[in-house]
């Protein structure tokens, strides 16, 4: 048990119990295809790679990962990369948050 913990990162299930796995195939949300689009532009623009986004959710630690959905996670670790960057804040983040939300509940 302590080797596991050692040598697998939070996310690294492979070979691990974990039940079945429901292989269902999926509609992706709009904000889904926001999220995924989003990591394309931040890769493209050298902000954020690949790398860093999986460094970004493998810090998050297993038990927020377990509990957040797999877009979630990309959302949380982005966030998470910005601030450490200084490229973002929590009160710019929470900002337009609120403005996102107060556009949509008047839609």
């Amino acid at each position: 048990m302590t080797a596991d913990f050692v040598s697998r990162l939070p996310n690294d299930l492979g070979g691990a119990e974990a039940g079945p796995v429901a292989r269902v195939d999926h509609e992706l949300a709009p904000w889904e295809k926001r999220c995924h689009a989003l990591a394309d532009v931040l890769d493209f623009k050298k902000i954020i790679n690949t790398e860093e986004k999986r460094k970004g959710v493998e810090a998050l630690g297993a038990d927020l990962i377990a509990k957040l959905p797999y877009y979630e996670r990309w959302i949380v670790a982005f966030a998470n990369i910005l601030f450490a960057k200084g490229l973002l804040t929590p009160t710019e983040l929470a900002g337009k948050m609120a403005e996102v939300e107060a556009r949509t509940a008047a839609e």
